[in-house]
């Protein structure tokens, strides 16, 4: 018989987030399609506030397609068609009047690789603040990218080179400063699309100290390949498969008792 692996859960009990955790984003029979390809298949969840979801599953299941129809990132694409519900706060995301920028603001994304614009540190967290109109005065920005940089972990490091290249931090600092540039405009939903792939060993712990730190505040759902990074900073986990949601629940009975062989089967390493 095949054993379950020994992976060290997240800090956060199953019945502290059924107690504490309202939800936050709803999403109905969603299916997303590229041309012909049917990407994603009917999928529904429930993700709750101030906690952290985990997507997992094999590359080319659908998760990162999801995550991208949270903040209609998929529009970008001409191929792509979604179809279904997905409301934040009860609001349908889809509705033809709400303006796709405004909903960014409010669900902000940190990508695979990290990807700081080519300005200063201190632009790179200005810009989103000032292109909204967040801000009324210097101090107000000021104080807005100081907070920001101090959230990310990062204020520390950085405070006496604000006006050198965001691109010349570390890969870790560089996604440090694109999650700081993300909570600049106070978002409510964070996405993270495998946030530490590109990142070493060190700079992995420091983000997913962050993201465990970020969750009082903050909504924020993860797309990783790890399940060991799943299990430690997620208190929710979703497996997905052949672009269907097979399953999810809290992480610890995800990663210790799943309800589906299929998840089981993923857990214990007989693919993906």
């Amino acid at each position: 018989m095949t054993t379950m692996p020994n992976i060290e859960l997240a800090k956060a009990t199953v019945a502290e987030v059924a107690d504490e955790a309202a939800t936050k984003v709803v999403a109905r029979e969603v299916n997303v399609y590229y041309a012909d390809k049917h990407a994603l298949h009917d999928v529904s969840i429930d993700i709750p506030e101030k906690a952290v979801t985990a997507f997992i599953g094999p590359s080319g299941c659908g998760k990162s397609t999801f995550l991208r129809c949270i903040n209609r990132m998929n529009d970008t694409i001409s191929i792509c068609r979604v179809s279904g519900r997905i409301e934040i706060d009860g609001s349908d995301i889809y509705d033809r009047n709400l303006d796709p920028v405004q909903l960014r603001a409010k669900v902000g994304m940190v990508f695979q690789k990290p990807n700081p614009f080519p300005k200063s540190i201190y632009e790179n967290v200005a810009y989103g603040p000032r292109i909204h109109g967040l801000t009324s005065s210097k101090a107000d920005l000021d104080e807005v990218v100081t907070m920001s940089l101090k959230r990310a972990g990062l204020y520390e490091e950085v405070k006496d080179r604000l006006a050198s290249p965001g691109t010349g931090l570390s890969g870790g600092q560089q996604q440090r400063l694109c999650i700081a540039r993300a909570i600049a405009v106070n978002p409510e939903v964070i996405l993270m699309d495998e946030p530490c792939s590109a990142l070493d060993p060190i700079a992995t712990a420091k983000i997913e100290e962050l993201i465990d730190e970020l969750r009082e505040n903050y909504t924020i759902v993860i797309v990783t390949h790890s399940m060991q990074q799943a299990a430690r900073v997620s208190q929710r986990t979703a497996f997905f498969h052949l672009g269907k949601l097979v399953e999810e629940g809290p992480t610890e009975q995800i990663f210790t008792a799943p309800q589906d062989k299929r998840t089981q089967d993923y857990i214990t390493g007989r693919f993906g």
